[in-house]
């Protein structure tokens, strides 16, 4: 969720918390008005009935209640004694003029006692409530108009005003997903006097001056390596050649300069596979392009195609569509010829591997000698599941971390005493 959408999220929850709770004591605080200027009017109304039944009798008989709002009841002096003035909130049946019978409504009563003539009575004086409820209601609608205006002012400010305080952020967090180590010419820069933006923009120039200059050192350690342990495996296997070429070797003399020129070959090779790996993970391949995997998938078999017969082994290709995919070309022919290389080597003689080629997947299966692999280790580097292989160990390592860079999914599984190794490409 957005930090402008996260913002609306709690100042609205903020607001309904302080609204509700506002609402509450607001409504309590006017009911209780409202009621205290009722109970005035009640009492001045029973000052006014004993006044008007010192001069008619006749009211001292009303017991009950008319558009006169009033009731006496004739007591004893020890039942007046023990009534104390009383307000209550009851009901009686009234009728509008909207109404076809009389319909209990809510009313506010004055129950008191008070003596004439020797005579003691009980005064019931009741008030309606019913204009008093309709203002509450209104109150109550008035509250929820009032938090939905709130909410849709705080959008408002929100949207136009909070918008344009974070523009400075949203335009550095815009050039850091579009900083490319190697490639961007310039840090990212935004124009701000706020002050926690500009230490923001500070803190991360910082970082990436940081990783910028070990991004160089480990570029220029990779290419020091490749000159530099390339050029003395390159005389040593001249000079051991020269060697042969003598002639003066003996048998044993020359089986031990053979041993020799392959494992400095081994050395070449898994030189070159560990610079390579370093490439990949320092991300030092950035020619991406689109790639026709078709086209990449016939070339390398046809590149292979002769040690594939040496080993007697059947290349077939099955293609259901064509591939596009986003990438350094470069690197699409590895995470190729690594595959077939792999499926090719650790074949059986009349063995064969399948390469299928689906919407967005490239599956390559082999025939071997072996079990199945330990998917959980057969993409880590140097991992042999058989030590007798003359492999480097980091084929199966660099197509993985060719697929980590580009976000392809690669899997293993071993089905039908095949080896099955598939490659998943986001959809495009």
């Amino acid at each position: 969720m957005k930090l402008l959408n996260q913002s609306i999220k709690y100042l609205s929850v903020s607001i309904l918390a302080i609204v509700t709770v506002w609402a509450v004591v607001f409504y309590f605080n006017m009911l209780n008005e409202i009621k205290s200027s009722i109970d005035e009017g009640l009492e001045n109304y029973k000052r006014i009935i004993i006044q008007n039944a010192e001069q008619d009798s006749t009211i001292l008989t009303k017991n009950y209640f008319d558009e006169s709002f009033f009731v006496i009841r004739k007591i004893n002096k020890q039942q007046a004694l023990t009534i104390k003035d009383k307000y209550l909130d009851t009901l009686l049946n009234m009728q509008d003029a909207d109404d076809e019978t009389p319909e209990a409504e809510p009313v506010r009563m004055l129950v008191t006692a008070f003596e004439l003539n020797n005579q003691y009575y009980e005064l019931k004086v009741a008030n309606s409530m019913v204009e008093e409820d309709d203002l509450m209601k209104e109150l109550l609608y008035d509250i929820i108009w009032l938090y939905l205006s709130l909410i849709i002012s705080i959008v408002f400010i929100n949207n136009l005003v909070l918008k344009k305080l974070w523009k400075p952020f949203y335009d550095l967090l815009n050039q850091l997903k579009k900083y490319s180590l190697g490639k961007s010419p310039t840090l990212p820069k935004i124009k701000t006097k706020t002050k926690e933006f500009t230490d923001l923009q500070n803190a991360v120039n910082t970082l990436l001056l940081h990783t910028i200059e070990t991004y160089e050192q480990q570029k220029q350690f990779t290419g020091n390596a490749s000159h530099e342990l390339q050029t003395p495996l390159a005389i040593v296997t001249s000079k051991l050649e020269l060697l042969f070429e003598d002639g003066n070797l003996q048998d044993k003399q020359a089986e031990n300069i053979a041993e020799v020129m392959s494992i400095i070959e081994h050395l070449v090779r898994l030189n070159k596979s560990l610079l390579l790996l370093s490439k990949i993970e320092n991300k030092q391949f950035l020619d991406n392009q689109s790639v026709l995997l078709n086209k990449v998938v016939q070339k390398n078999i046809g590149d292979l195609e002769e040690i594939a017969n040496f080993k007697n082994v059947n290349l077939s290709l099955i293609e259901s569509t064509e591939l596009f995919v986003q990438m350094d070309s470069s690197l699409a022919s590895v995470i190729i010829s690594n595959l077939l290389k792999n499926a090719i080597f650790h074949n059986l003689s009349n063995g064969k591997v399948s390469v299928e080629i689906f919407e967005n997947i490239i599956k390559i299966s082999n025939t071997s000698k072996a079990q199945k692999l330990d998917e959980n280790l057969i993409f880590n580097r140097f991992y042999k599941p058989n030590n007798s292989s003359k492999g480097t160990g980091l084929g199966l390592a660099i197509v993985k971390a060719i697929s980590d860079l580009y976000g392809f999914k690669v899997s293993y599984s071993h089905n039908n005493a095949l080896h099955c190794f598939q490659v998943e490409f986001p959809a495009t």
